[in-house]
């Protein structure tokens, strides 16, 4: 069959794509930015329909000839009427897929109790019944949380189980949760695709533990060789309080908590489980919770997780392009300019330059770089502990700490915007050109526009160390390069 899937660039989108492609099916993927598919190890064997999923003209390409379509998008923020855009881009896309003759939508939603819910919950209950609506038969699963490598629930997890020797934690620690591992949401979603046409229903998905979430933090304990956690459930902390402190204490930004910390307000248990009744289980049996942090664990310290939460767009971060130079005319603009000379060829240097970040650092005053993430944390920021989806290679459009990769012309030139809370728009640009009678040089810029008084005040006042960090930077990465290049030829 001809599957579209929205939501490609997305965890859950970026892992389907390939096993619709296994499974013998027509792949068409709907994108804002097609160059964040560049390097995806299938971005040959799909079709790419660009534009707007809240535009009605590009939606109706996009679904021309399609027999299934993946509706795979949510919106994390909980900034502005998100609710309203949401419900408009599910009737968009309903209405565009009825019109073109669809034969199925497939859409993941969130498991929830009846009655009062989150805002997000609430939305994506609100989007499932809108595409059941549709006139086009509709299969709406309903997940909890998602265990698997990247994950942002499995990170939030990690994170507070390895940090906090000690957990304060708000009264829903004591709720029921039933984790579904992210290989079975996959086996159902690809099994959804050959419902009978008379299926018009939401289903239920979870793995085959109920547990509370303080026993899904100590479960990940035992499986990462940690002691388990002592847990304190604190009534005073509100899902407010309790998002600030996973803010503070995780790489999970604060955009990201509010709606998940709000969802787990509920038990999220399954109340029925009818869709064993249409798709055969997974041949191994549902995996249990832990042994899918097992197998997420072992995706890490293996380097291959495919996707990553960490890639998810941050609503109100710039995502302008940095204008071509001439462009620049009559704005108000800083640069920092630092050039380095390396004794290590091009594409010894490249490989540093390509790998900075996450663990590897930013090779100047580390202290100085973690104070700003965590001044970021502080202000709502993504922060330095995002980190990184591959310690070696980066593809556009994926997160470093706080900066996302613009432009990758790989061995030659990245540039880098800033995600970071600034008064402005920021980049960070890397050069590798080959010197002449050998070696490298590196030619690394910073580029920032302010906005208002605020941002020249703040270039000011950062001024006296860009001397320190963006020269130290430059030169430390081509010392880098050049002590590798060194030790790799003996």
């Amino acid at each position: 069959m001809k599957m579209l899937v929205t939501g490609a660039t997305g965890y859950i989108g970026g892992r389907l794509v390939p096993r619709l492609l296994e499974a013998g099916h027509e792949v068409r993927v709907f994108v804002r930015d097609p160059v964040r598919l560049r390097d995806v190890p299938w971005a040959g064997q799909v079709e790419v329909a660009t534009g707007d999923l809240a535009n009605a003209g590009d939606v109706a390409r996009a679904v021309a000839g399609i027999d299934v379509l993946y509706y795979l998008v949510h919106s994390m923020s909980s900034s502005g009427d998100f609710e309203r855009t949401e419900r408009h881009v599910a009737s968009t896309v309903a209405t565009a897929a009825a019109a073109a003759g669809v034969d199925r939508i497939v859409y993941l939603g969130g498991l929830h109790p009846e009655g009062r819910l989150s805002p997000h919950l609430r939305s994506r209950k609100e989007v499932g019944d809108i595409l059941m609506a549709s006139g086009v038969p509709t299969a709406a699963l309903q997940a909890g949380v998602v265990i698997g490598s990247g994950s942002a629930s499995f990170e939030m997890i990690r994170h507070l189980t390895e940090v906090l020797p000690y957990m304060p934690a708000p009264k829903w620690v004591r709720n029921f949760i039933q984790p579904i591992a992210v290989r079975d949401v996959l086996h159902y979603l690809v099994g959804a695709a050959t419902l009978p046409a008379e299926v018009n229903r939401t289903f239920d998905i979870g793995g085959p533990d109920v547990l509370r979430y303080g026993q899904m933090m100590n479960g990940y304990a035992v499986e990462a060789g940690l002691k388990q956690r002592p847990i304190a459930s604190l009534p005073v902390l509100t899902p407010y309080l309790a998002s600030q402190w996973v803010n503070l204490v995780t790489p999970i930004p604060r955009a990201l908590a509010v709606p998940i910390i709000s969802s787990l307000q509920y038990d999220a248990v399954c109340t029925e489980h009818d869709i064993d009744r249409f798709i055969d289980p997974p041949a191994a049996g549902l995996t249990g919770y832990r042994r899918a942090v097992r197998y997420a664990l072992a995706k890490m310290r293996e380097g291959e997780v495919e996707t990553t939460w960490q890639n998810a767009t941050v609503r109100g971060a710039p995502s302008d392009l940095l204008p071509s130079d001439p462009d620049w005319s009559g704005h108000t603009v800083y640069t920092d300019r630092q050039e380095a000379e390396s004794a290590a060829p091009p594409e010894a240097l490249w490989r540093v330059v390509e790998g900075i970040g996450g663990d590897n650092g930013w090779y100047s005053l580390p202290v100085a770089w973690a104070a700003r993430g965590w001044v970021d944390k502080l202000v709502g920021g993504v922060g330095l502990r995002r980190g990184r989806r591959d310690a070696d290679r980066l593809a556009p459009g994926e997160a470093v700490d706080f900066w996302r990769v613009e432009t990758l012309d790989r061995g030659r030139f990245l540039r880098l915007r800033a995600e970071m809370k600034v008064p402005g728009r920021a980049w960070l640009e890397f050069t590798v050109e080959p010197r002449p009678g050998g070696g490298s040089r590196l030619i690394q810029r910073a580029v920032f526009f302010p906005s208002g008084l605020g941002g020249r005040l703040y270039w000011a006042a950062v001024l006296p160390f860009h001397g320190i960090i963006f020269s130290g930077m430059a030169t430390t990465i081509a010392k880098t390069a050049a002590t590798r290049a060194q030790v790799t030829k003996r």
